[in-house]
């Protein structure tokens, strides 16, 4: 197990510097430190909870403070110790229910696959959100099949509704936590399994009360706006499906093996449905994000669905060795399934070098933004500011920053928002960003033509026949996409004439 956890934690730190801050990174990072200057200094901040997919009290502050201490790196491992402790929480749980030998397999296959290197040099929730629902369903399995339990129930509880507040997409898998709870215990009697069930269902119910009762409407909100009603992609359903099996078919088909090999060796109905619910637990985000049509945080929704999945994966394999006589010929399996080991650990590291590079290098633009920035104290627009934010220290004067999905005004209220009130990833209003931009409110603009592209274009013109407006650079940002410029910030300067 230790060799288990050390590889993981090899393959897992050789992505701590291999781009620069992705944007959820940029954004969670830069709201928490600003999170502890208002806790420490009253400082004003903007309203997260009304745009944060999960509470923003609890991950970034924690982020911050590692990224205090070791900057971007120290926060990516972070992540990565938290992953090691939801491997280590597998390998557990596992154990507890189907044996040593299956916990190994188990924990060996969760632990290299390409998502959860990634979520382990990955400075979001996302980690922290696993290991919680990890340390949940631990809890559940920790408490036995006999006796009520009550304490385990009631710390499983927690955990789940911890993970919900940090990450509003862990809701679902509340469902697989309850699941085990019930089939876990109902070999002891159907009354047993019902009152863990109920246990852990009245702390979630009742601890998220509590924390939107502190928290306010803007917490609830948040959550429609994020969680009930997100902006849908533009990724065909088949396009979420296939880059799910890309990264989690071996696992699913191992895991549905060991289903099968349950219910042919009629090990009992409550055992053979516990599998497929570890097994369907890894198609439960992807499912929902393929209707959504999005491909955004997909890999993120499959490594919290992989912990399970890599339950019923231990089991099937460990089934297999079992199956051998007893001896050498079972020696002689478990060292070939031991050897197999190497195609996932293979497969693992390069998709996760993959998805830990799978967004622009922001170094160059970082620099010429630098000087513009700090040499002044006028009102920036642009597009997706969160890196820029993070990087730079007038990120922390927030006031000054808006994207061109809403305009900051001086006051920190803001406008020009997308015209449904319940997305917060739509473009911002052309008549409003046009206005304000004619009013000479924004020193600097820079677009990239990528996220809001329409926008991007309407206000380019804008800019172009503007004669107060100077293209003052054009950086390079990613793999250029002919004919949306994706890849390229554009910078205007306003001057205005004498």
């Amino acid at each position: 197990m230790l060799l288990v956890l050390a590889v993981q934690a090899a393959l897992s730190l050789r992505l701590v510097r291999a781009d620069t801050a992705f944007d959820d990174e940029a954004m969670a990072l830069w709201a928490g430190h600003l999170e502890w200057a208002h806790w420490l200094h009253g400082t004003p901040i903007p309203a997260f909870p009304t745009f944060f997919s999960g509470a923003p009290v609890i991950y970034p502050p924690l982020g911050a403070l590692a990224d205090s201490a070791g900057g971007l790196p120290a926060a990516r491992i972070l992540s990565l110790l938290l992953m090691l402790g939801a491997t280590a929480l597998l390998w557990g749980t596992t154990r507890r229910l189907y044996g040593q030998r299956a916990a190994l397999f188990a924990a060996a296959l969760f632990a290299v696959l390409g998502p959860t290197l990634h979520l382990g040099a990955f400075a979001t929730y996302d980690a922290l959100r696993v290991v919680l629902i990890a340390l949940s369903a631990w809890c559940v399995v920790r408490a036995g099949e006999r006796g009520r339990g009550t304490g385990w129930m009631i710390a499983a509880g927690t955990a789940l509704a911890i993970a919900n507040a940090v990450a509003y997409s862990s809701v679902p898998f509340d469902l697989v936590v309850l699941a085990l709870a019930l089939l876990t215990a109902w070999p002891s009697g159907g009354g047993l399994a019902a009152r863990r069930c109920a246990t852990v269902l009245a702390t979630v119910v009742v601890l998220l009360a509590a924390g939107v009762l502190v928290g306010g409407s803007a917490y609830i909100g948040g959550f429609e706006r994020t969680t009930l009603a997100p902006a849908p992609g533009a990724s065909p359903p088949l396009s979420v499906l296939a880059h799910t099996a890309s990264w989690a078919g071996l696992l699913v088909a191992v895991a549905g093996c060991g289903v099968i090999i349950s219910w042919a060796s009629r090990s009992g109905w409550a055992q053979t449905c516990l599998l497929a619910v570890f097994t369907a637990a890894v198609v439960l985000g992807p499912l929902e994000q393929a209707r959504q049509h999005g491909l955004a945080s997909l890999d993120e929704h499959v490594g919290l669905g992989a912990w399970f999945g890599a339950i019923a994966a231990g089991y099937a394999v460990d089934r297999f060795i079992a199956a051998a006589r007893a001896g050498r010929a079972q020696a002689v399996t478990c060292g070939a399934c031991v050897v197999a080991l190497v195609f996932p650990v293979t497969l693992g590291a390069s998709q996760s070098w993959a998805l830990a590079t799978d967004w622009p290098n922001a170094t160059s633009f970082i620099a010429v933004l630098r000087p513009l920035v700090a040499h002044g104290s006028g009102h920036l627009l642009v597009e997706d500011p969160s890196v820029a934010r993070y990087y730079l220290p007038a990120g922390r004067q927030w006031q000054r920053w808006s994207s061109t999905r809403n305009i900051i005004l001086p006051s920190g209220i803001s406008t020009g928002g997308p015209a449904s009130t319940s997305s917060v990833a739509g473009a911002g209003n052309v008549g409003v960003f046009s206005e304000f931009i004619t009013r000479g409110y924004f020193s600097y603009v820079a677009l990239n033509f990528a996220d809001t592209t329409a926008l991007d274009h309407r206000l380019a013109d804008q800019l172009h026949g503007d004669p107060r407006y100077h293209t003052i650079g054009v950086v390079p940002y990613g793999t250029e996409v002919p004919p949306i410029g994706r890849g390229t910030y554009v910078i205007w300067r306003y001057e205005p004439k004498p």
